[in-house]
Protein backbone atom coordinates (compact mmCIF):
# COMPACT_ATOMS: atom_id res chain seq x y z
CA UNK A 1 0.00 0.00 0.00
CA UNK A 2 1.33 3.43 -0.58
CA UNK A 3 2.87 5.39 2.04
CA UNK A 4 1.46 9.06 2.79
CA UNK A 5 -1.96 8.61 1.52
CA UNK A 6 -3.27 9.19 4.57
CA UNK A 7 -4.14 4.91 4.93
CA UNK A 8 -3.48 3.18 8.35
CA UNK A 9 0.10 1.94 6.81
CA UNK A 10 1.09 5.76 6.80
CA UNK A 11 0.09 6.24 9.84
CA UNK A 12 2.22 3.03 11.29
CA UNK A 13 5.38 4.57 9.26
CA UNK A 14 4.95 8.16 11.01
CA UNK A 15 4.22 6.79 13.88
CA UNK A 16 7.15 4.44 14.36
CA UNK A 17 9.52 7.02 12.53
CA UNK A 18 8.31 9.44 15.78
CA UNK A 19 9.03 6.94 18.54
CA UNK A 20 12.52 6.28 17.10
CA UNK A 21 13.29 9.95 17.29
CA UNK A 22 11.79 10.09 20.84
CA UNK A 23 13.60 7.38 22.07
CA UNK A 24 16.83 8.26 20.42
CA UNK A 25 16.59 12.31 22.24
CA UNK A 26 15.66 10.66 25.57
CA UNK A 27 18.83 8.09 25.24
CA UNK A 28 20.86 11.01 24.40
CA UNK A 29 19.37 13.02 27.15
CA UNK A 30 20.10 10.26 30.18
CA UNK A 31 24.07 9.65 28.43
CA UNK A 32 24.45 13.59 29.18
CA UNK A 33 23.19 13.23 32.93
CA UNK A 34 26.09 11.52 34.35
CA UNK A 35 28.45 13.90 32.66
CA UNK A 36 26.64 16.75 33.76
CA UNK A 37 27.19 15.66 37.51
CA UNK A 38 30.41 13.28 38.04
CA UNK A 39 32.62 16.10 36.09
CA UNK A 40 31.48 18.76 38.53
CA UNK A 41 34.74 21.20 39.20
CA UNK A 42 36.46 20.25 42.64
CA UNK A 43 37.04 22.66 45.20
CA UNK A 44 40.27 24.40 45.80
CA UNK A 45 42.10 24.76 48.57
CA UNK A 46 41.41 28.29 49.13
CA UNK A 47 37.71 27.76 48.47
CA UNK A 48 37.82 25.59 51.41
CA UNK A 49 39.21 27.97 53.52
CA UNK A 50 37.21 30.64 52.83
CA UNK A 51 34.01 28.21 52.86
CA UNK A 52 35.46 27.32 56.75
CA UNK A 53 35.98 31.05 57.92
CA UNK A 54 32.87 31.93 56.76
CA UNK A 55 32.05 29.26 58.78
CA UNK A 56 33.03 29.84 62.19
CA UNK A 57 31.78 33.98 61.36
CA UNK A 58 33.62 35.43 58.94
CA UNK A 59 36.93 37.50 57.97
CA UNK A 60 35.35 40.56 59.25
CA UNK A 61 34.12 38.96 62.70
CA UNK A 62 37.32 37.69 63.20
CA UNK A 63 38.79 40.82 62.47
CA UNK A 64 37.01 42.13 65.96
CA UNK A 65 39.06 39.55 67.96
CA UNK A 66 41.93 40.86 69.79
CA UNK A 67 42.07 37.78 72.60
CA UNK A 68 40.10 34.60 74.39
CA UNK A 69 39.78 34.16 77.84
CA UNK A 70 38.45 30.24 78.61
CA UNK A 71 37.62 28.86 81.44
CA UNK A 72 36.49 24.99 81.85
CA UNK A 73 37.92 21.82 83.15
CA UNK A 74 40.23 19.39 82.08
CA UNK A 75 40.77 15.84 82.24
CA UNK A 76 43.97 13.69 82.22
CA UNK A 77 43.17 9.82 81.37
CA UNK A 78 45.71 7.63 82.64
CA UNK A 79 45.72 3.48 83.61
CA UNK A 80 44.94 4.58 87.35
CA UNK A 81 41.87 6.87 86.21
CA UNK A 82 40.85 9.77 85.20
CA UNK A 83 42.67 13.09 86.75
CA UNK A 84 40.79 16.55 86.87
CA UNK A 85 40.74 20.23 87.73
CA UNK A 86 40.42 23.85 86.20
CA UNK A 87 41.63 24.49 83.21
CA UNK A 88 42.11 28.30 82.32
CA UNK A 89 43.33 29.27 78.61
CA UNK A 90 44.44 32.58 77.38
CA UNK A 91 45.37 33.67 73.56
CA UNK A 92 46.08 36.61 71.70
CA UNK A 93 46.89 38.13 68.64
CA UNK A 94 48.92 37.78 66.89
CA UNK A 95 49.82 34.53 68.98
CA UNK A 96 50.61 34.68 72.36
CA UNK A 97 48.82 32.16 74.12
CA UNK A 98 49.00 30.58 78.10
CA UNK A 99 47.57 27.45 79.76
CA UNK A 100 47.07 27.29 82.86
CA UNK A 101 46.30 23.67 84.33
CA UNK A 102 45.87 22.33 88.05
CA UNK A 103 44.92 18.39 88.18
CA UNK A 104 43.84 16.26 91.37
CA UNK A 105 46.54 13.62 91.98
CA UNK A 106 44.45 11.74 95.32
CA UNK A 107 42.84 9.44 92.52
CA UNK A 108 46.05 8.21 92.16
CA UNK A 109 46.77 7.81 96.05
CA UNK A 110 49.01 11.68 95.67
CA UNK A 111 47.95 14.37 98.63
CA UNK A 112 48.53 17.05 96.05
CA UNK A 113 47.80 18.65 93.21
CA UNK A 114 49.83 19.26 89.67
CA UNK A 115 50.32 22.82 88.50
CA UNK A 116 51.09 23.08 84.27
CA UNK A 117 51.41 26.71 83.86
CA UNK A 118 52.74 26.67 80.06
CA UNK A 119 53.31 30.13 78.22
CA UNK A 120 54.26 31.44 74.96
CA UNK A 121 54.90 35.44 74.19
CA UNK A 122 55.32 35.21 70.50
CA UNK A 123 58.96 34.38 70.36
CA UNK A 124 59.85 32.22 73.39
CA UNK A 125 58.03 29.52 75.00
CA UNK A 126 57.59 27.76 78.97
CA UNK A 127 56.53 24.85 80.62
CA UNK A 128 56.15 25.02 84.55
CA UNK A 129 55.48 22.00 86.20
CA UNK A 130 55.19 22.24 90.27
CA UNK A 131 56.53 18.82 90.39
CA UNK A 132 59.13 18.76 87.47
CA UNK A 133 60.18 22.59 87.51
CA UNK A 134 60.65 24.54 84.73
CA UNK A 135 61.83 23.99 80.83
CA UNK A 136 62.33 26.43 77.82
CA UNK A 137 59.99 24.96 75.05
CA UNK A 138 62.22 24.65 71.64
CA UNK A 139 62.54 23.43 68.39
CA UNK A 140 59.70 21.58 66.56
CA UNK A 141 56.56 22.40 69.82
CA UNK A 142 58.27 26.20 69.81
CA UNK A 143 57.87 26.25 65.26
CA UNK A 144 54.47 24.67 66.21
CA UNK A 145 53.13 27.39 68.56
CA UNK A 146 54.90 30.52 66.31
CA UNK A 147 52.64 29.14 64.14
CA UNK A 148 49.64 29.10 65.72
CA UNK A 149 47.64 32.15 64.96
CA UNK A 150 44.64 34.11 66.77
CA UNK A 151 42.17 34.06 65.89
CA UNK A 152 42.64 31.34 62.93
CA UNK A 153 46.02 30.40 61.37
CA UNK A 154 44.22 30.47 58.20
CA UNK A 155 43.04 34.20 57.95
CA UNK A 156 46.96 34.91 56.72
CA UNK A 157 48.00 31.26 55.81
CA UNK A 158 49.87 32.63 52.60
CA UNK A 159 51.52 35.91 54.11
CA UNK A 160 53.13 33.00 56.67
CA UNK A 161 54.31 30.93 53.83
CA UNK A 162 52.40 27.83 54.73
CA UNK A 163 51.07 25.86 51.23
CA UNK A 164 47.57 23.86 51.91
CA UNK A 165 46.43 20.89 49.94
CA UNK A 166 43.72 18.88 49.26
CA UNK A 167 43.89 15.29 50.08
CA UNK A 168 41.14 13.03 48.71
CA UNK A 169 38.20 12.67 51.06
CA UNK A 170 38.53 10.18 54.61
CA UNK A 171 35.53 8.70 56.12
CA UNK A 172 35.87 8.48 59.73
CA UNK A 173 33.16 7.65 61.78
CA UNK A 174 30.83 6.75 59.26
CA UNK A 175 31.48 10.36 57.65
CA UNK A 176 33.15 11.73 54.57
CA UNK A 177 35.44 14.20 55.40
CA UNK A 178 37.38 17.03 54.06
CA UNK A 179 40.74 16.53 53.97
CA UNK A 180 43.33 20.05 54.29
CA UNK A 181 46.89 19.03 54.03
CA UNK A 182 48.52 21.75 56.00
CA UNK A 183 52.56 22.80 55.58
CA UNK A 184 54.31 25.36 57.35
CA UNK A 185 57.65 27.18 56.55
CA UNK A 186 58.92 25.32 60.03
CA UNK A 187 57.23 22.93 62.16
CA UNK A 188 54.82 20.04 61.61
CA UNK A 189 52.97 18.89 58.30
CA UNK A 190 49.29 18.88 59.88
CA UNK A 191 46.03 17.62 58.24
CA UNK A 192 42.61 19.38 59.06
CA UNK A 193 38.94 17.62 58.58
CA UNK A 194 36.43 19.43 58.10
CA UNK A 195 32.48 18.91 58.14
CA UNK A 196 31.21 18.87 54.61
CA UNK A 197 28.11 20.26 55.74
CA UNK A 198 28.82 23.00 58.40
CA UNK A 199 32.83 23.18 56.63
CA UNK A 200 33.78 23.42 60.82
CA UNK A 201 37.19 21.60 61.92
CA UNK A 202 36.32 18.19 63.63
CA UNK A 203 39.93 16.54 63.43
CA UNK A 204 43.77 17.77 62.67
CA UNK A 205 46.19 15.14 62.89
CA UNK A 206 50.15 15.95 63.16
CA UNK A 207 53.45 14.62 64.03
CA UNK A 208 54.86 16.48 66.54
CA UNK A 209 58.04 15.40 68.85
CA UNK A 210 59.53 16.74 71.90
CA UNK A 211 63.06 16.23 73.86
CA UNK A 212 60.77 13.99 76.33
CA UNK A 213 58.80 11.62 74.16
CA UNK A 214 60.02 11.94 70.77
CA UNK A 215 58.10 11.84 68.02
CA UNK A 216 54.32 10.82 67.92
CA UNK A 217 51.07 11.18 66.43
CA UNK A 218 48.76 13.48 67.94
CA UNK A 219 45.37 13.66 66.97
CA UNK A 220 43.15 16.67 68.43
CA UNK A 221 39.30 16.44 68.05
CA UNK A 222 36.64 19.69 68.20
CA UNK A 223 32.85 19.46 69.33
CA UNK A 224 30.14 21.04 71.04
CA UNK A 225 30.55 24.07 68.80
CA UNK A 226 29.00 27.50 70.00
CA UNK A 227 28.61 30.99 68.87
CA UNK A 228 30.41 33.80 71.30
CA UNK A 229 30.61 37.07 70.14
CA UNK A 230 29.36 35.54 66.15
CA UNK A 231 32.26 33.44 66.60
CA UNK A 232 31.76 29.63 66.37
CA UNK A 233 34.05 28.15 69.48
CA UNK A 234 34.66 24.27 69.94
CA UNK A 235 33.78 23.59 74.07
CA UNK A 236 34.84 20.38 73.82
CA UNK A 237 38.82 19.66 72.23
CA UNK A 238 39.72 16.25 72.92
CA UNK A 239 43.74 15.48 72.38
CA UNK A 240 44.98 12.04 72.16
CA UNK A 241 48.83 10.18 71.67
CA UNK A 242 50.30 7.17 72.12
CA UNK A 243 51.33 8.43 75.36
CA UNK A 244 48.55 10.29 76.93
CA UNK A 245 44.84 11.69 76.24
CA UNK A 246 44.17 15.16 77.33
CA UNK A 247 40.10 16.37 77.20
CA UNK A 248 39.38 20.12 77.71
CA UNK A 249 35.30 21.22 78.35
CA UNK A 250 34.76 24.98 78.53
CA UNK A 251 32.54 26.27 80.27
CA UNK A 252 33.18 30.21 79.78
CA UNK A 253 34.30 31.85 76.71
CA UNK A 254 34.70 35.54 76.40
CA UNK A 255 36.25 37.71 74.34
CA UNK A 256 38.16 41.02 73.87
CA UNK A 257 39.44 40.40 77.39
CA UNK A 258 42.19 43.14 78.08
CA UNK A 259 45.79 40.87 78.79
CA UNK A 260 48.80 42.60 80.13
CA UNK A 261 51.59 40.87 77.26
CA UNK A 262 53.94 40.16 80.82
CA UNK A 263 51.49 37.35 81.53
CA UNK A 264 52.92 35.57 78.61
CA UNK A 265 56.30 35.95 79.50
CA UNK A 266 58.14 33.50 81.82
Amino acid sequence: MPKGTGEPGAFVFVYELAMKKLSLALAFSVLLLPTLTTFAAPQTADEIVEKHLAAIGGRAALAKITSRKAVGTVTLTTEAGDLTGPAELYTKTPNKSRALLTIDLTPVGMSETMTIDQRFNGTEGWAKNSMQGDTQITGNQLDNMKNSMFPSSLLTYKEQGTKIDVLPKETIGGKELIVLQVTPKAGSTSKMYLDPQTYLLVRSVARISSPEVGELEQTSEQSDYRAVDGIQVAFSVVNSSPVQKITITLKTVEHNVAMDDAMFNK
